[in-house]
């Protein structure tokens, strides 16, 4: 939701609560919530039973975009079929299994988001190209729920091409998605590895050092023309 928290941030919190207790997940959801105090007093004060118990209402189901890539990495794609396959099967056989101890943790405008994503397992967010930067440069699995058209339109494909991560608006899906990558150790590390692969994380310090060595170079050449 970016610094103003914007978006359908309550709906995929739910969704990802909801998931992850009858997946058997346990997990801290953190919220980043920015400048929206009313998301955050909301979070706080929210009746989580109820959310685990209205999550079995049928939903609006949202529709993928057609200018994305039409499918996601294949690696992906083999951890969802075998995650939904396992789930039928349980279902079918009555087989249970405990409830997940999931706790949500609303934020407000944090200036540490570093140390957020290196703590983090998986980051959900927008399609921000600091975001994603930031989030590779650590190796963390990225879910995109939505994007600014236009200018964060190329940032999807960055990181469905690079194989560390996918998009989806329907806050169930992400849910659907997400507990699948937690419940996959190996599925897991090949996203961080993926991540890395496309991160550079002293690009800041190196863009910063060019700069400086092509002004020093002018610099200089600006000193013979005047002394000759």
């Amino acid at each position: 939701g970016g610094g103003e928290g914007v978006g359908s941030l309550s709906d995929i919190v739910d969704g990802l609560y909801a998931k992850f207790r009858k997946a058997g997940v346990d997990a801290t959801i953190y919220v980043v919530c920015g400048r929206n105090d009313k998301l955050r007093e909301e979070l706080a004060t929210k009746c989580w039973d109820t959310v685990l118990r209205e999550s079995h209402l049928p939903k609006k189901k949202f529709l993928p975009l057609g200018f994305l890539r039409p499918h996601r990495s294949g690696r992906i794609q083999k951890a969802l079929d075998e995650a939904h396959a396992k789930e039928k099967a349980e279902e079918v056989e009555g087989r249970y299994h405990a409830p997940g101890r999931v706790d949500v943790v609303g934020l407000g405008f944090v200036t540490n988001m570093a140390e957020y994503m290196v703590a983090a397992d998986v980051l959900v967010t927008k399609a921000g190209p600091g975001t994603i930067a930031e989030a590779a440069a650590v190796g963390l699995p990225v879910m995109l729920t939505s994007f600014l058209p236009g200018q964060e339109a190329g940032n999807v494909n960055v990181v469905l091409d690079g194989g560390f991560g996918d998009y989806c608006e329907d806050p169930d899906g992400i849910a659907d998605e997400v507990s699948c990558w937690l419940g996959d150790s190996r599925l897991m590390a090949e996203m961080s590895h993926r991540a890395r692969e496309v991160g550079h994380p002293h690009a800041a310090s190196d863009i910063a050092l060019e700069i400086g060595q092509i002004a020093h170079k002018r610099r200089g050449k600006a000193g013979d023309v005047a002394t000759s």
